[in-house]
């Protein structure tokens, strides 16, 4: 029963990080973001991991709970996609390219 409610926090979290990609690489913008809790998170997912692969029991039976896992490591690399795009969209900003609201208002006129 607890593999479930594991299963389902892991799913929530993982439903909401595909838009918050999608905004990221949208916007091209830094706003809202930060990299600190970007990386807490990836530590929080990588801690997640480690423990499953040291915990004995569900190793053993790895063969027939490795979904757990799954879920885990595809929310770590939608968070590291998030972090990635955050330090291009800051090297953007830094250079100087406009966000996308501000291109498509120039493209308008």
């Amino acid at each position: 029963m607890s593999e479930i409610f594991e299963i389902v926090m892991v799913l929530s979290f993982g439903v909401s990080w595909p838009f918050s990609v999608v905004r990221s690489y949208r916007s091209k913008s830094t706003k809202g973001k930060s990299p600190v809790f970007l990386c807490c998170i990836i530590f929080g997912y990588i801690a997640g991991i480690v423990s499953k692969l040291l915990n004995g029991p569900y190793m053993a039976s790895f063969s027939q709970k490795w979904y757990v896992l799954i879920f885990y490591v595809i929310n770590l690399l939608m968070v590291s996609a998030d972090l990635c795009i955050y330090f291009a969209n800051r090297r953007r900003e830094r250079i100087g390219d406009p966000p996308a609201e501000q291109t498509a208002l120039d493209c308008a006129d």
